[in-house]
């Protein structure tokens, strides 16, 4: 069926409702979803507004709208003997579920006999397999064709044939056994950020320019504040520059034209000093993803199966997984193809990963002895998620506020942390700067340089980023970025210069020295139709010994394919 977006705006005009553009796009994809044409869908919406008491229409209504009337409509509704679509594929697997526990609540009542009587339900789609909860597979977990009619393994992915391949190293990693105790010993973990960190989500984008203005000036000035103290500079005027705030010496005769002499560039922020309670020194072993988790051509989630796979083999002591999880710009999320809510596909997702890893604490119990791993201690590798302005069921505001996810087991909690983007995450007392964003194709795009010599365009731009003592340095921001800059001020600043500093990006996989901080591109696990790279590293604080500098407490780091 078709669904005219005019034709929605004349129905709400009937009332006296006035409708965005972004939401009259959401109404046509409800309309598509759920089989409404354009008058049913505005008449239900008004009754629904009318009997709730809500007035105006915004994205939070239109959810509450879609979970609150048109799922629980839908999942009632009596399905005809006309062909199934791929919508009614899914009301089937619900109603055999909903007929399955109907009998197991039977069987509760009778008398327990030899041979079970129970009717074995199949369908094409969904054939007879024997599911328990304790014995779920990440594979049968994620159920790809519940959620997208047509859920087809990518051709080239599974035809790849360089999969484990080191493609680039970093420190002593050669004749290294990338393994790690899956999160047992003595692990702390904990978010930097002053005066606090961000925690849950905001109202954003009622920014006005004097405030924008009011926060560049203040940066500017903190910025020039410290340049002057550090060069022993008098004076100066500031002027604001895309990206990168430094101090200039020069002349200026006409009043029209400055004429640059020196240049006075930014310094780095110290390092941080780690105290008592950052835990010990034992080496950690932490790997690190970027999605999109599945190909483009392709919604099978196959390459995040293949990566819990690599967690429960290697038994990483801390994993890092950064958005998007659901990506945005996936082929059938711009074309409308899915069957579920976003927001339902990402928490099964999670549950995925989540689930999938626990059971890493068997094998690491056959594999370290009672003693050093005591039984009920340990449920896996640490996991911590980073969100991205590309997760389709989250408003695209940077920063971006961590994950709410309320189905946590009480021992997974102690194992799962959702952190928020950017975000500077202290394991151990080794600080690992964070975030999603591809700020390294953002500047590259804006930086102008010139130099008569061979010089290296990336570290030059992260050098920019760890002088301008920011995670988004850049003003004017990208096209696609939407910065709420109060927040930003608040918390998207660098509070120290990281020990580690991952910043995923289109451009090619790096591990690179740039200040005496160590900067990671693991790449993004796909790369379209293609299997991607991931990071991994170990980990050790280094007791500083007499009369020596500053050591890295980055042992070694690999960029891996998946």
């Amino acid at each position: 069926m078709s669904v005219c977006a005019q034709r929605l705006v004349e129905e709400l005009q009937i009332f006296d409702v006035e409708c965005e553009a972004a939401l009259t796009e959401k109404l046509v994809e409800l309309c598509l979803l759920y089989g409404q044409n354009e008058e049913g869908m505005v008449a239900e919406l008004i009754a629904f507004c009318t009997r709730t008491g809500k007035v105006g229409l915004t994205p939070d209504i239109l959810n509450s709208f879609e979970h609150e009337c048109l799922s629980k409509k839908s999942s009632r509704a009596p399905r005809d003997g006309g062909h199934a679509g791929a919508r009614d594929i899914v009301s089937i697997q619900e109603l055999i579920e909903v007929e399955k526990e109907e009998e197991s609540l039977l069987d509760s009542y009778t008398t327990p006999s030899k041979g079970s009587q129970k009717r074995a339900i199949t369908t094409p789609e969904t054939p007879l397999t024997k599911r328990t909860v304790s014995t779920r597979s990440p594979h049968q977990l994620l159920s790809p064709s519940s959620f997208s009619p047509s859920a087809t393994p990518s051709q080239k992915y599974s035809s790849r044939n360089n999969r484990g391949e080191v493609v680039t190293s970093f420190g002593s990693a050669q004749g290294v056994s990338w393994s790690g105790r899956g999160g047992a010993g003595n692990l702390s973990l904990k978010v930097l950020g002053g005066p606090e960190s961000l925690t849950r989500s905001y109202k954003s984008m009622f920014q006005k320019l004097p405030d924008i203005r009011d926060v560049l000036t203040c940066k500017i000035e903190e910025l020039g504040s410290e340049l002057k103290e550090h060069y022993k500079i008098e004076a100066f005027a500031p002027v604001l520059v895309p990206a990168q705030v430094v101090i200039m010496e020069g002349i200026n005769t006409t009043g029209r034209k400055f004429i640059a002499t020196k240049l006075y560039e930014g310094l780095p922020l110290p390092f941080y000093q780690p105290t008592e309670e950052d835990g010990d020194f034992e080496q950690n072993m932490v790997l690190v993803a970027c999605g999109p988790y599945t190909t483009s051509d392709s919604i099978t989630y196959d390459p995040l199966l293949d990566l819990i796979a690599v967690i429960n083999r290697d038994l990483p002591d801390v994993c890092i997984l950064l958005g998007p999880f659901l990506d945005a710009k996936h082929e059938q999320v711009e074309s409308c193809l899915l069957t579920s809510p976003f927001e339902d596909i990402f928490k099964q997702c999670l549950r995925t990963i989540i689930e999938g890893t626990r059971r890493s604490e068997l094998r690491l119990l056959d594999r370290a002895s009672p003693a050093r791993v005591p039984r009920g201690k340990n449920s896996g590798s640490r996991l911590v998620f980073v969100p991205s302005v590309r997760d389709v069921h989250r408003e695209p505001v940077y920063p971006q506020p961590p994950f709410s996810y309320s189905d946590l087991l009480r021992d997974d909690r102690k194992r799962v942390q959702f952190v928020s983007e950017p975000c500077s995450l202290a394991v151990n007392g080794v600080i690992l700067g964070l975030t999603s964003t591809d700020l390294l194709f953002h500047m590259g795009a804006e930086e102008i340089s010139s130099t008569s010599g061979p010089s290296d365009r990336l570290s030059r731009i992260l050098k920019h980023i760890l002088t301008q003592r920011s995670y988004y340095p850049l003003y004017p921001p990208q096209e696609d970025m939407a910065i709420d800059y109060e927040n930003f001020y608040t918390y998207a600043q660098l509070p120290v210069t990281p020990d580690v500093f991952i910043i995923p990006s289109e451009l090619k996989y790096f591990v690179k020295d740039v200040l005496g901080c160590i900067c990671v591109n693991p790449g993004r696990l796909t790369k379209g139709q293609v299997g991607g790279t991931f990071g991994r590293l170990f980990l050790r604080r280094r007791r500083a010994a007499g009369g020596e500098g500053r050591q890295s407490p980055c042992v070694a780091a690999q960029v891996v394919r998946i």
